[in-house]
């Protein structure tokens, strides 16, 4: 169980958050622009510091204010998916999802065995040898998500990870995406503004405002959100979870 329980001063307000997830829940953070969303992952990810408070993984304590632990970044074991993918333009695909590893003392065919796995998996080995500059946007954010699940970390973040999609795109994407994450069992938490991703792929949902965690509950209960929070491109919310 991941256990979230932080505090921040933001320049426009206060970050406070209380979260627990369950090992292979997936929890969707919902949220505008700008309510602390994405300062909360990269608290849990270690490359934003919390003002006060704890966050541990089964007990383990990743950060802890009060007895001074901060666990560095690399060593908290999370698997991180930025918004941007945040992936190398000019090194590979295998080059990408090979990063990863390459700080472990594994030898070459190790590596090659991992990141042919993982390619394969998701449908990339062909175009392994592709500078990331050059494949398109939903190949971006396979290979983003391969290269964070390749590390086997025990948490999973994801920043928006279908935003720079095309409408059409993003669906296909929800459905592979939300089978990807039921078949990892780690506490996962993926950022969105848009309900379709939730209906579509969470387990339960927290809407953020202001720094605040306002509503939480069932993926299902954004439904009844949705008429006060959100408006989804016209469509009606109510199809979102047949």
């Amino acid at each position: 169980m991941l256990e979230i329980d932080v505090e921040k001063k933001l320049r426009d307000f206060d970050l406070e958050s209380n979260i627990k997830i369950s090992k292979g829940e997936i929890l969707m953070l919902v949220g505008d622009n700008g309510c602390g969303k994405t300062t909360l992952l990269n608290m849990i990810a270690g490359l934003t510091e919390p003002d006060k408070g704890t966050i541990a993984l089964d007990g383990r304590p990743l950060y802890d204010s009060s007895i001074k632990i901060d666990i560095a970044p690399e060593r908290r074991r999370v698997g991180y998916v930025f918004q941007s993918y945040a992936l190398f333009p000019t090194m590979t695909v295998y080059e990408n999802v090979a990063f990863g590893l390459r700080t472990r003392n594994l030898s070459n065919r190790e590596i090659e065995l991992q990141v042919r796995e993982h390619l394969a998996d998701a449908g990339l080995w062909e175009i392994r040898n592709a500078r990331a500059m050059k494949i398109s946007g939903g190949q971006k954010q396979r290979v983003a998500l391969a290269r964070a699940l390749i590390i086997e970390p025990d948490i999973l973040l994801l920043d928006e990870p279908l935003s720079s999609l095309d409408i059409r795109k993003q669906a296909e994407m929800r459905r592979e995406l939300r089978e990807k994450l039921r078949s990892y069992a780690v506490p996962s938490i993926m950022v969105t503004h848009d309900l379709r991703d939730v209906a579509c792929i969470g387990d339960r949902a927290c809407l953020m405002e202001r720094g605040k965690i306002v509503e939480a509950g069932r993926a299902d209960d954004v439904v009844s959100w949705a008429s006060v929070h959100a408006e989804i491109d016209g469509e009606d919310i109510a199809t979102l979870t047949r």
